[in-house]
């Protein structure tokens, strides 16, 4: 069985990411890229379906690990009875063939190892052809893959899986490279580990080191940065919700998402997280790729893109896999990607209006991009939708998407006047004000004081936490504060915030449907930040933050009664609301001008 998913760490090239878990296991790599098949799929099932495992023969008295300064450089430590070891991972960004590289050092004594590599491409479903070739380099091969294992070390094959045993002395450094290309291509040249290291260890350094965070926390800031960093396709400028799919939202639970593509949901709030970090460059990057990914006829805008920009995301089911502690079915691919969310024409027009708030150069074409946009809202704002949640079933008349069509063409008419750009202003006007009053007088309900999850509810949902956020409402408004007060009864456990409100289970589902959603809880914290609550924003903070797994790493829930986080793992969302939380409560502490998190400037 795979570890829990708290006891995960990240590697990555800025190409894809691997998972090692505290006992030395990679059990999880997509390769070449964050959606492709997997080669190690051990998460999701056992080690039959792929890992690499590199841990002492014997089980260690004590497990200690720790990355390296503000790098993405793993060391894991293992004290033995006979030594000490210290396994050193990293994959090279050297934006070419993708590498893993491992290095075992003897810290003291010896210790005697044990090498397991299972490789098995197609995502657990297909044992390659392995052969040795005259370099003593072992070559793996499966249809379109291939994949090759350099080391000094002796190795053999065993069960169709690669194994070795090692002694390791006070003083060894004993590398392995693990490199992918594609298997119509020549065999990938060797590369030097030890300068592959030193080139990681450089690279990363350099980059935190243009971070610009003043603020507490500063270790867990940068490494939700670096992570961030992680998840971005380096050719594109995309970023990944998370890099895995189907690890369950409530453990042997059916709902499992496949998250390794790019949500336009994220977009305000993942460019305020690096611009405000100093890292002008990535959110540029990003910027373009949104860009390129929703070009095209607005009445096609999708709510999630591949790292490409691809849009046909098809789902299905690998029933080979048990899944992750057994929770089924394992999913590939992302239904959801077909639905309407009017809240994301909110997302792309405040993403650009911020981007030119932020002095990100914009293509000469945007404009008339975002005019188009606000056309199709026009036409569709009306309409019953999915909802941010993306809820499979019949669309309702969700308070959060009408809002973001709110923000669409609040943002429209800020941006012709402050730039000067050509537009029909009058009617947008309008239109925001028909947005504006229709939401009051339908999402609002006066018996309970509150706005609601959809039109005639009497319940709640999280998203509502962001309406001060995007300047739909103040945040000082009587309606905000009934809603605050709602949620804090209705929607918290143990002194977390969920998305969905347990008094309204979903069809066929029964309460809890999920653990309590990380990112919404950071949103609460903002809430109080803007109403000048700031001890009560910390707390909420330091609950999150807290957790962190002992390298800073924090999936998309919590499941509080089991204390085991769940969902996708790392989880960008989680990690970004970190960021601009800390950022809010920081600028509110140092100066009187608006928290960042305000986002209707």
């Amino acid at each position: 069985m795979a570890s829990p998913i708290e006891d995960y760490a990240l590697i990555g090239d800025c190409l894809t990411v691997a998972l090692v878990s505290r006992d030395g296991s990679i059990d999880w790599l997509c390769w070449p890229a964050f959606d492709s098949e997997a080669c190690f799929a051990a998460l999701l099932g056992t080690p039959e379906h792929g890992r690499w495992l590199m841990a002492p023969k014997w089980k260690p008295l004590k497990v200690t690990r720790a990355y390296r300064g503000e790098t993405l450089i793993l060391e894991t430590t293992f004290a033995c009875d006979d030594g000490v070891v210290t396994l050193i991972d990293f994959m090279p960004p050297r934006g070419e063939a993708s590498d893993i590289v491992r290095f075992v050092r003897g810290d003291s004594g010896t210790v005697t190892m044990a090498m397991e590599l299972v490789i098995r491409f197609g995502t657990g479903a297909n044992i390659p052809w392995v052969q040795r070739l005259e370099d003593k380099t072992i070559l793996a091969i499966s249809g379109p893959d291939m994949a090759v294992l350099r080391t000094p070390v002796q190795v053999r094959g065993e069960s169709m899986t690669t194994v070795a045993e090692f002694v390791v002395r006070q003083g060894d450094l004993i590398p392995f490279v693990f490199t992918y290309q594609a298997s119509y291509l020549p065999v990938p040249k060797p590369i030097d580990p030890q300068q592959a290291l030193q080139d990681t260890e450089s690279f990363w350094t350099e980059w935190s080191s243009r971070s610009t965070y003043k603020g507490k926390h500063r270790d867990l800031i940068q490494r939700s940065l670096i992570t961030l960093k992680a998840l971005t396709y380096a050719p594109t400028g995309g970023i990944v919700a998370a890099p895995t799919s189907s690890l369950p939202e409530k453990l042997c639970g059916a709902r499992n998402w496949d998250y390794r593509y790019c949500w336009l949901r994220d977009a305000t709030f993942t460019l305020f997280s690096l611009m405000n970090s100093g890292y002008h460059e990535e959110a540029g990057a990003w910027h373009n790729w949104l860009l390129r990914s929703v070009a095209g006829s607005p009445a096609d805008l999708q709510i999630m893109y591949s790292i490409t920009g691809q849009r046909r995301l098809l789902e299905w089911e690998a029933d080979w896999l048990p899944g992750y502690e057994g929770s089924k079915p394992v999913r590939f691919g992302n239904a959801a990607h077909a639905q309407l969310q009017l809240d994301v024409y909110g997302e792309l027009m405040d993403t650009f209006h911020q981007a030119r708030n932020e002095k990100i150069e914009l293509d000469g074409g945007t404009w008339t991009l975002e005019c188009a946009i606000l056309k199709q809202v026009a036409k569709v704002w009306q309409l019953p939708d999915s909802g941010i949640w993306e809820v499979r079933g019949d669309g309702k008349h969700y308070v959060f998407s009408k809002v973001m069509c709110w923000v669409a063409f609040d943002r429209g008419i800020k941006s012709a006047e402050t730039w000067g750009f050509k537009a029909p202003l009058d009617e947008w006007r309008a239109l925001r004000e028909a947005i504006h009053a229709d939401v009051c007088a339908n999402g609002f309900n006066r018996d309970t004081g509150t706005f609601v999850v959809d039109y005639g509810s009497t319940t709640l949902d999280a998203s509502l936490l962001l309406l001060p956020a995007v300047g739909f409402v103040p945040a000082s408004d009587p309606r905000v504060t009934g809603t605050i007060t709602a949620i804090e009864q209705h929607l918290m456990r143990d002194g977390f915030v969920l998305r969905h409100d347990p008094r309204e289970p979903r069809p066929g589902e029964q309460e809890p449907i999920e653990g309590a959603f990380l990112a919404c809880t950071l949103w609460l914290a903002d809430v109080h930040v803007m109403r000048g609550e700031l001890d009560k924003a910390r707390e909420l903070f330091q609950r999150v933050a807290a957790i962190a797994n002992d390298v800073g790493l924090i999936s998309e829930e919590y499941d509080t009664v089991a204390r085991r986080q769940t969902g996708n793992f790392p989880q960008a969302l989680t990690h970004i609301a970190l960021i601009n939380t800390a950022h809010n409560i920081y600028e509110a502490v140092q100066s009187s001008k608006k928290p960042v998190v305000q986002r209707s400037k």
